[in-house]
This record gives C-alpha cells, structure tokens and sequence, in this order.
C-alpha cells in the first residue's frame, strides 16, 4: 500500500524545540511519478570529504591494474562489498602544499591547500590565509536549499591559533573547509552537540528548555514530536510507516549511544582534558560521527560535509590495534619495515570505519537507488608518503555514482602532477555548483 497523501521534502516533525527531518517517503514524490508505478528519478546529490592525516603506505594502497578489471590491495579490500561504487584515482596532486620557498611546515600545508588548492600564508599570527574551499563553494550555491548549508566534523578539536608546525599557525593544521581565505570553518567534534544541531529548531527561546527538560527527565527528543509523527502516520501508506519507523528507530539508537559515550571520564589517556559528551572510545567517535552524517544526508538537513580522523600531523597511538606509537612519528619510517607494517594497520583501521559509512550508505534507500547513489565522497590525504612528504600522487578514491553521473569501478591513473582541484570542478559541476576555477585547477578532470 502506497501513501495517497503527498508531503514536502521539507517536511519536519515538531515539538519543544525540536524538528526532526525526514528520510524520503513516496509521499514526498510527485503524483505523476507515483501514479505511473516508478520512484522520482531526482533525488538531491550528496558530496563529501574525509581526511587522513600524515599520508598512506602508498604501496598498499595503489592499485596495480588499471580500468575495471583491477584488484584491490590490501588498505582497500575491506571495501571490496562498493568496489562497484568506487573509484580509485592516481596522480592527483596539491601543488600548493610543496613549499615553494617557505621550507618546513608540510602538515600544515598539506591540510589547508587539500580542499582549497591554494598555498598557505606561512604566519603564526592572526594574518592567516589560504583559500575557499571546495565544500563552501558549493555550500555557497546549493547550501540555502537545506537547512544547515554545510556540516564540518572531525575527531580533534585543534587550536585555532598559535604556532603548530614550522611557523604555520595552528589553524592550517585543524581546519578543512574554509569558508574564505582568512576564516577557516571550526569543525564540530562533541557528538552531542552535533545531534542537537540536526535536530534543533533553532529557536532560542525553546531550544534550550528542551535540551534541560531531555536532560531533566531523561526523555528523547521522540518523545517531544511523538503528537507530530502520529499526526503524519495517518496520512501515509503502509510503506511509508515502516520506513518512518525504521527512521525514527535509528534515531532514538544512535541518541542512546551517544548518552552513554558521555558518561566518561572528561581526561583521555594523555592527560588532557576533552570537552564533555566527547567519547574517550575512538572507534565508537569515529562511528557516532558517521552515522549522524548518515542521519543529516537522510533527512537532507545538509548535503556537504568534511570529516577529518585527526588534525594534520597528529601522533596519536592506536594502542587498541596494537600500534603504540604516535602516528606521526611512524609516518617518518625511513624505510623501516616494521614501522611501515604499523602504518598500514593504521591506515586499515581508519578504511575499516569508513566501510562501515558506506554500508549504512548504500542501505539507506532513496528514491530509485540509495543514499550511496545519490552522493560524491571522496577519501584521502594531502600527502601520500609521510616519509617524503610528498604532495603529488595523492592517495585519493571517490564513492557514490553522483546521481548516475559517475562511472565507478575503475582505477583511473594520471599523469602524476594533474591538479586535485580539477576533479573538484567536476565534482562541483555534478552537484550544481559550477565555478570557472578553483586554486589551481587547469580545467574538469578528463575522463571522469
């Protein structure tokens, strides 16, 4: 049984400071696609960016074949489950993160220019400026058709001032998205709060009496819009009550988890202090991150967002997978294979996330495919050998289809130095973004 009853895609479910989104019903497509007996064919495009500091162990990583009939090596055949959705690209490059004169300070550069291909003032000081990155301008253009124009996540908070890597200003090294060339976009890491920005209202008056009345009598924010969802369940069909449910399930689940990630001690294993609501449990950080990205795409509060595992240069230890030593320091192994085995259980770690991100992707459906379909992420790092710090032959893959407009599957190789920035045009032009040029792009990246 199909709804009868059509609804907005900007439908939301209310209540005391609270609206919730919704994932896509039947009811929100048009008539005539519905009378016909076929989904809509023009669910919203998704693009996003996730970061891994300190570069890849760029052996395991690369693909040997080329075109479709390619393995994967051993960093990627977790992935195995989206080789179809995946596409593996060599020989992009950052100019901007070589230092051109200014000497030391690759981390830094190689965080600021990765999105925005611009390089970065070398100061310590206030005067910092890099360029616009590839999400803000798209969140630009397209950002007013959602709720939140972009969402900007990560793991690490990160100074925004101060000296952090030769003489460039910590803020090179915390920040991804930058929505100028002097004001980085600070990236939201208390689960938390990040949950209650996806489902806040907005209004000052009742969002925050809502989030101590939750707090007070342990309520969800279902309890607050329950009048609402039984109000809408009237007008939908069968199919869509279920979906509705499923989503509201998923919601309530991922709002537990996040309370009991906040009962921790707010000291981490190194002695400093962490912001409340913070888990001290990495991987379960990294997953709570994820799947409120999954839960903003869903219910398209936002269709552009970064990730970044860490802050550029990061040493942090992986204890927990048998790694103890600080990321960092082993990303310069100097050939020593022992360490270079480490890295990679490093890099395994951090795609092994990421294939749980895309499997709750390519479940989720949408119209006439899957959130997967519908989107762009792309998964990489601004330097590919941590030993060299090298800026060229960058370890980059795309996922998703871009609404049908990517042929995946393939590995792609390059001519090493072709400009990252090019496949961000093309991107942009996916996502109904164009621009002419972004830093130092040459043009769309050809053969995409």
């Amino acid at each position: 049984m199909s709804s009868t009853t059509q609804i907005s895609r900007r439908a939301v479910l209310r209540g005391l400071g609270t609206a919730m989104a919704l994932p896509w019903l039947e009811a929100m497509a048009p008539a005539a696609s519905i009378a016909k007996g076929r989904a809509v064919k023009s669910a919203a495009k998704r693009m996003a960016f996730f970061y891994v500091p300190n570069g890849i162990n760029m052996d395991d990583w690369t693909p040997k074949d080329v075109g479709t009939n390619f393995a994967l090596p051993e960093i990627l055949q977790v992935l195995e489950p989206y080789k179809n959705e995946m596409l593996v690209i060599s020989g992009l490059a950052q100019d901007g993160a070589f230092a051109h004169g200014d000497g030391g300070g690759d981390h830094a550069r190689s965080l600021a220019c990765f999105l925005t291909g611009r390089h970065p003032l070398k100061t310590d000081g206030a005067n910092i400026r890099a360029g616009v990155s590839v999400d803000q301008v798209a969140a630009q253009q397209v950002g007013h058709l959602t709720r939140l124009p972009s969402l900007e996540l990560g793991c690490d908070r990160g100074a925004q001032s101060g000296n952090c890597d030769s003489g460039y200003s910590c803020a090179y090294s915390s920040n991804i998205s930058w929505r100028s060339e002097s004001t980085p976009m600070a990236k939201e890491v208390n689960p938390r709060l990040v949950f209650d920005r996806l489902f806040s209202n907005n209004n000052p008056n009742e969002t925050p009496a809502s989030r101590a009345k939750r707090d007070r009598y342990r309520k969800s924010i279902l309890d607050f819009v329950a009048e609402d969802a039984e109000s809408l369940k009237r007008r939908l069909g069968q199919n869509d009550r279920r979906k509705l449910d499923e989503y509201m399930t998923a919601v309530r689940e991922l709002e537990v988890r996040i309370s009991r990630s906040s009962e921790i001690s707010l000291v981490d294993s190194s002695g400093f202090p962490k912001p409340q609501g913070v888990p001290q449990d990495y991987k379960e950080h990294i997953r709570l991150m994820f799947d409120l990205l999954v839960v903003a795409f869903q219910g398209d509060v936002t269709r552009i967002a970064t990730f970044m595992y860490a802050n550029e240069g990061s040493n942090k230890s992986y204890a927990f997978i048998g790694v103890g030593e600080g990321h960092h320091d082993l990303s310069h192994h100097g050939g020593n294979g022992e360490k270079k085995e480490k890295i990679k259980r490093i890099n395994k770690f951090h795609i092994e996330q990421f294939a749980a991100f895309l499997a709750k992707m390519k479940a989720t459906r949408e119209g006439d495919g899957t959130l997967l379909d519908h989107s762009m992420i792309l998964y990489g790092s601004g330097i590919s050998d941590g030993n060299s710090h090298s800026h060229k032959d960058l370890p980059i893959a795309l996922f998703g289809k871009g609404g049908g407009s990517l042929p995946t599957g393939r590995h792609v190789r390059l001519d090493s130095q072709t400009p990252l920035n090019n496949l961000f045009l093309s991107m942009l032009d996916r996502i109904g973004a164009p621009v002419d040029q972004l830093g130092d792009s040459t043009g769309r990246l050809a053969g995409l």
